[in-house]
């Protein structure tokens, strides 16, 4: 895709040379994308269906950390978590506009890196780059991320649609990409006390991969209409399944049952945990980015769900007055509280 070898400066192509050498390659991948790169706005055309539009921004020492985060796999995560996103409203991404502040530390190469994780992803999701901006930066890498999704109108799932009695559900397992942070984090000190110490990172390439190189559930979308499944509420678990849950019962007014042996974890985010002294069932609570999709169904899809091997169900929906809460193994009930990820506390 890119084949410098050596280091070009970005002020030897200039804002537009460097935005014609990062997309004169993009390949449009859909018919409703009549303009995408080259004008003064791209032009995606309608066909009776709803847009979905979400924007994210990741900022270097906020966001990410590019002592560790490759920025391929950067690329590739800041196009995965939008999508997501659309996958959220039980939508289908098609169109992404990239923008980014960049300093002068970065090389036409660096972007080159960047650019190619997020076209890696574009294919991978079927979705097509129309657009952007770039402009310099005083203070490091900021990407910023906007996608747009349709979907019919009566398929669009919000956060707010959830009834008591209905079922809580989630996608895939929990915890890992916040087990993966830790292994990253804890390399990286070690680093900073010796820069001589190479980073021990053998036997934990999944949980790494899931801070690294997480994947938007654009499956998820199939799978429900196959199974003949409308959820009545839906959200990714961007910032960690207790926050999200609580997005759901405040949006739908309503409580929730949440039990903790029902938590989808992997082993190795258990194992990992334990290493480091942790709750696993915490990490699964408060760690996020693990860019699942949790769902409420209504009772009667019970059946078509209980042996699937995409979902798990972990509780249930009450009425307002009763609260959310988590069900521990032991039984007791505790009101459910969201520590994970906000961006105006949490610092990398």
């Amino acid at each position: 895709m890119f084949e410098n070898t050596g280091r070009t400066e970005l002020s030897q192509l200039g804002e537009f040379g460097l935005i014609k050498h990062l997309t004169e390659n993009i390949i449009i991948q859909h018919p409703s994308t009549l303009k995408g790169v080259g004008d003064d706005a791209a032009v995606i055309e309608q066909s009776g269906k709803v847009t979905l539009l979400s924007t994210d921004m990741l900022v270097e020492g906020v966001h990410f950390d590019l002592t560790y985060v490759p920025l391929k796999h950067l690329g590739y995560k800041s196009i995965a978590v939008n999508v997501s996103d659309i996958c959220a409203m039980n939508g289908v991404a098609k169109q992404v506009t990239v923008s980014m502040a960049v300093s002068n530390r970065f090389s036409t190469e660096a972007l080159e890196e960047l650019y190619s994780g997020m076209l890696m992803a574009c294919d991978n999701y079927k979705v097509d780059l129309v657009g952007g901006d770039t402009t310099s930066s005083l203070s490091g890498l900021v990407i910023s991320i906007t996608v747009l999704g349709e979907a019919e109108k009566n398929e669009v799932v919000y956060r707010s649609g959830a009834q008591e009695k209905d079922l809580l559900v989630v996608t895939g397992d929990l915890g890992g990409a916040y087990m993966g942070l830790q292994i990253l984090e804890r390399e990286k000190a070690v680093f900073k006390e010796n820069p001589n110490a190479q980073p021990d990172l053998e036997g934990n390439d999944y949980v790494l991969e899931r801070q690294l190189k997480p994947e938007a559930r654009i499956d998820i979308r199939d799978i429900l209409k196959h199974l003949d499944i409308k959820p009545t509420s839906m959200i990714d678990v961007s910032d960690g399944l207790a926050s999200e849950i609580l997005h759901i019962c405040n949006q739908s007014n309503v409580g929730c049952n949440l039990y903790e042996d029902k938590i989808p974890m992997d082993s190795m985010t258990v194992n990992r945990a334990h290493d480091f002294k942790l709750d696993p069932t915490v990490c699964a609570l408060s760690g996020g980015e693990d860019y699942e999709l949790l769902f409420t169904i209504n009772q009667k899809d019970f059946d078509k769900v209980k042996n699937h091997p995409d979902f798990t169900i972990i509780g249930h929906m009450t009425d307002k007055a009763s609260g959310a809460n988590l069900v521990t193994r032991s039984g007791n009930a505790i009101p459910l509280t969201a520590q994970g990820w906000d961006a105006f506390i949490n610092k990398n």
